[in-house]
């Protein structure tokens, strides 16, 4: 369960990140809405995170949970934000995701 919990928990740091671009696109109440959403969404992905360590050794959660939100905020970026996706860019993107997947199947928990 801590594992769906941090899996959770990294997803609503993309969100907060994705939050804060949209809100550095827009203006007035539509970029107010947008901070409401990066707030709403940070409580609860830092709640997750800390629900999560409760069973999780802390460096191998926090490393997950910043790896999904690194991963996550980048492809949000490519397809949201139509950022570039170079090879090498994408290259360390896989990269990422092995190291997660690593800690994953090396954790004790």
């Amino acid at each position: 369960m801590s594992w769906i919990l941090l899996i959770i928990g990294g997803l609503f740091e993309v969100a907060f990140a994705s939050c804060l671009g949209k809100a550095k696109e827009t203006t007035g109440m539509e970029s107010a809405y947008w901070m409401i959403g990066f707030l709403l969404s940070l409580i609860a992905s830092m709640f997750l995170l800390y629900k999560a360590t409760q069973e999780l050794p802390i460096g191998t959660a926090y490393a997950v949970w910043t790896g999904i939100g690194a991963v996550g905020t980048v492809l949000v970026g490519i397809f949201v934000f139509k950022e570039p996706a170079s090879f090498w860019r994408l290259f360390f993107i896989v990269t990422l995701i092995a190291s997660i997947i690593g800690l994953k199947f090396v954790s004790s928990h």
